[in-house]
């Protein structure tokens, strides 16, 4: 809305008091009326989530969970049309003129005419002959359009019906319970928000979503709005997001359907000389990705008319209990049919956690084949206004095409005033008190604790969070330094006039066997270009130096736990380090195209460190000790030396796609694959420097989703030394190996490998990793399998350099078990000879694969 700005006066004042009145009392005669009412069964009860339809138009709205509904109008006469799917549509006249009209709605049961229809016995079902046909019509409804654009309403509701007391043993304490705004007995709303917005698509794969205006309760934040056409003309269907199921969901008419699905004919009914076919659809197994529920499909040209489908656990659904989704479509022009209402409500209960939810989308004002500019559909898909939730109750009463309940207006009403006088009173004296408060004083016991000492400092200018890391994973144990204390702490601040973000890390690290202290620190500085209407670019600079300790190979393949259990309990040193005097500084640069650029100069003085311990637990272990050194590629350890590297990482993902909220834009992936290049240098003599080398990597890599054949992910890549003149044995080429039977990340590692054993600085070399999650293919018809969601995944690990020096391993396994961990057996093949065979075990599956994927052994730390 255009803002007139006026001179600050008496006279002006009075004015604008006196415009800001007329404005309003003009826009309340220009949105005229309302229809109103409500909708109900023929037995009295209410009829929740009815559509409610300006005939031969668009426009209307959806009843709400109390099956009251509201739609704005002009004066003049009107047919609206009412309808729920199970029901006997329902048309009724009126005229409006200067108040506004109520109009009850009151909907029989649909009753199905099967007079034309014989159904003999061993006969095929009539429904059949109507799925092939609406199977053979799906490519031409699914692009019988090149492009349109529509309204679209949204209102998204989360509910909680029980909050247990305690979560993972921490007490949820009544004042968590009030921030969450539930009551004592842990029910109530948890999220509610609208969104109005202009959705936009063109053929094949254009699209974009120009959200106009926003609003959640108790915060400014800007909703849960995202593409939210669900179309079941598509083969395969998305609910929500593929976290629910990787394989979608297979569409009752899409090709093959016939081999998924069970139909049966309910009969028929007819609207507007139009007569439509109820058919009930059913899996024919279980546990596949498949719908249960009722389909309407109208006769001679066999398009979809309704839809109330619904998967559950059963249809290979995670996180959810059920999903149920709700369409009507309607005419929006000539032959062309389009989703007016859909209703997706769900359900879950998860750790004594019992929620549900309603997420109701209504469209309006379609626009078909609208001529776009050339340059409309850029990698912004989803695009905020910049005063999209600045809107007053007033325009949402207006606007509103589905009421809110009793409840909504007073969760909307207590959340909304509570996150006004908070955030008008955030930075008084009262509220940081509070804050300071609530925290609590610092506990130094929490030292002794996993997660350490986190604390913030609440001020109204310079606030800032530090911590220290917690002692259980401070303190470690290796041959060169026997136990270990590694502590690391953090300072965080917002430079608000630099619109920058300082991290200042210290660590400091002591041997207790051979005495060394090290500290160092890193500190970084991140910048984001915030002007929305710009091009997005992200800064990093990154200081460092200090006195520290170092693996050989700098990827750090070895997790300091991992290492520990496996020396003292089994004698197995694999972790080889050395200590570096060191300074660095690197820039980063990160590009809207995809692009990102990185520039990093690194000095190290090295000094070797030797074994000062061989102590194990089992004292017999200790034979197994090896020098701290990489023994697989030399018999001596190195000389102390200098070395000044420079290098370059340039990555490039095209097609990069973006949300713009108001102030910044959020990255959301692409549809293509990521290369990335790496050139380093040893520079000799700059510090007294003793390398002198240049090498190069260049490598491929992405996940691709196949749907119901599973998810692919790969890696592929060369490299090798262009100059080798002067290369140290910590700037080799390595390559990550792992003798835990905790896995490492499958598409960067070798399950088997070992360390070092392969190093080298040879002019050429060749990496692949390939691995596929199966997501259920398969599995689901082995009964213990598909009730416990376990899935198959595979694949192998592969590198070459000589043709005496190569590896290749292959590994099958499950995953997905108690949706965190996985199991492989691995075998793996060194230069040709014959096979070995190991167990891996990691994380794996709908919460597993969320874990940061290089967990380097974390998982279990058994050396074999």
């Amino acid at each position: 809305m255009p803002r007139i700005f006026v001179c600050i006066t008496e006279y002006t004042i009075i004015m604008r008091s006196f415009l800001l009145f007329f404005v309003l009392f003009c826009a309340t005669e220009a949105q005229s009326q309302k229809i109103y009412g409500t909708v109900f069964n023929s037995t009295g009860d209410l009829l929740p989530y009815a559509s409610v339809t300006v005939k031969g138009t668009s426009t209307g709205a959806s009843a709400n969970n109390k099956a009251r509904y509201s739609i704005s109008v002009a004066p003049g006469t009107y047919t609206i049309v009412c309808q729920h799917i199970g029901y006997t549509r329902v048309e009724k006249t009126v005229t409006i003129k200067d108040t506004d009209e109520e109009v009850t709605f009151i909907l029989t049961n649909q009753k199905l005419d099967m007079k034309e229809v014989v159904v003999k016995t061993g006969a095929e079902d009539p429904a059949y002959a109507i799925i092939r046909n609406a199977i053979k019509k799906r490519p031409y409804y699914a692009k019988q359009v090149t492009g349109f654009e529509c309204d679209l309403y949204t209102k998204d509701l989360m509910k909680l019906r029980n909050l247990p007391k305690k979560i993972f043993g921490q007490k949820i304490d009544d004042e968590a319970r009030k921030d969450m705004g539930v009551d004592s007995a842990g029910r109530g709303i948890i999220y509610l928000s609208e969104s109005v917005s202009k959705v936009h698509t063109r053929q094949p794969d254009k699209f974009k979503m120009e959200v106009l205006s926003s609003r959640v309760s108790g915060s400014d934040g800007f909703g849960f709005s995202f593409p939210t056409f669900i179309s079941l003309y598509n083969s395969n269907v998305t609910m929500f997001t593929a976290k629910l199921n990787p394989r979608g969901f297979v569409s009752p008419i899409a090709d093959g359907a016939i081999g998924f699905y069970k139909f049966k004919y309910l009969g028929s009914f007819w609207e507007d000389g139009k007569e439509i076919n109820s058919i009930r659809v059913t899996p024919r197994r279980s546990y596949e990705p498949l719908f249960t529920g009722v389909i309407n499909i109208t006769e001679g040209d066999w398009r979809i008319h309704s839809a109330d489908l619904m998967v559950t656990k059963k249809s290979q659904l995670e996180i959810l209990d059920t999903l149920q989704l709700t369409q009507l479509y309607v005419p929006v022009g000539g032959d062309i049919w389009r989703v007016k209402n859909q209703l997706l409500h769900f359900s879950f209960n998860i750790f004594k956690f019992d929620a549900i939810g309603n997420f109701v989308s209504v469209y309006s004002n379609y626009n078909i084949n609208p001529v776009y500019a050339k340059k409309f559909f850029d990698n912004v898909i989803i695009k905020y206004d910049t005063a999209v939730n600045k809107k007053s109750r007033a325009y949402w009463d207006t606007i509103r095409p589905v009421p809110l309940e009793q409840e909504e207006v007073r969760d909307y009403k207590v959340k909304d005033s509570i996150f006004a006088y908070n955030r008008d009173s955030v930075w008084s004296k009262t509220n940081l008190d509070s804050l300071r408060k609530r925290q609590g004083p610092l506990n130094p016991l929490k030292l002794f604790s996993v997660g350490g000492i986190n604390r913030n400092v609440y001020r109204k200018h310079g606030g800032f969070n530090w911590g220290i890391q917690g002692l259980p994973t401070a303190i470690s144990y290796n041959t060169a330094e026997g136990v270990t204390l590694n502590m690391h702490g953090y300072i965080n601040k917002y430079l608000r006039k630099a619109k920058t973000q300082l991290a200042i890390e210290p660590s400091i690290r002591y041997g207790f066997n051979n005495t060394h202290l090290n500290a160092w620190m890193d500190i970084f500085l991140r910048t984001r270009d915030d002007d929305p209407n710009g091009k997005l670019k992200r800064r990093t600079w990154h200081f460092q130096g200090g006195k520290r300790v170092t693996q050989f190979n700098r990827e750090e393949p070895i997790s300091t736990s991992a290492n520990t259990i496996s020396t003292l309990w089994g004698g197995n040193n694999y972790m080889k380090t050395y200590e570096n005097w060191f300074g660095g500084i690197g820039y980063g640069k990160t590009f809207e195209n995809g692009l990102s650029l990185s520039i990093n100069a690194l000095y190290e003085d090295r000094m070797p460190l030797n074994n000062t311990t061989n102590f194990t637990l089992p004292r017999r272990d200790s034979v197994k000790m090896t020098p701290n050194y990489p023994y697989e590629m030399v018999n001596r350890q190195f000389t102390r030396h200098q070395a000044f590297q420079f290098s370059v990482d340039i990555s490039f993902r095209p097609g990069m796609r973006y949300i713009q909220f108001p102030r910044f834009k959020l990255p959301i992936g692409s549809k293509y694959p990521l290369f990335s290049f790496n050139y380093t240098k040893g520079i000799n003599g700059i510090f007294g420097s003793d390398a002198d080398f240049d090498k190069w990597r260049f490598t491929i890599s992405d996940d691709k989703n196949l749907k119901l054949l599973g998810l692919f992910k790969y890696k592929f890549g060369v490299g090798g030394f262009i100059n080798d003149r002067k290369v140290q044995l910590q700037d080799y080429q390595h390559f990550n190996g792992n003798r835990f039977i905790g896995a490492s990340e499958y598409v960067n590692s070798f399950q088997l490998a070992k360390y070092y054993a392969y190093s080298n600085t040879e002019s050429f070399f060749a990496i692949g990793h390939a691995e596929h999650h199966f997501n259920g293919l398969l599995t689901n018809k082995i009964p213990l399998f598909k009730r416990l969601n376990w899935t198959l995944v595979g694949g192998a690990n592969a590198f070459y350099v000589t043709g005496q020096r190569n590896y290749f391993e292959v590994f099958g396994g499950i995953e997905n078990i108690l949706k965190i961990f996985r199991v492989d057996v691995v075998t793996g093949f060194e230069y040709g000879r014959k096979g070995f065979t190991a167990l891996r075990i990691g994380a794996g599956g709908l919460l597993g694969g969320s874990i940061k994927a290089n967990n380097r052994g974390r998982s279990v730390a058994i050396s074999l």
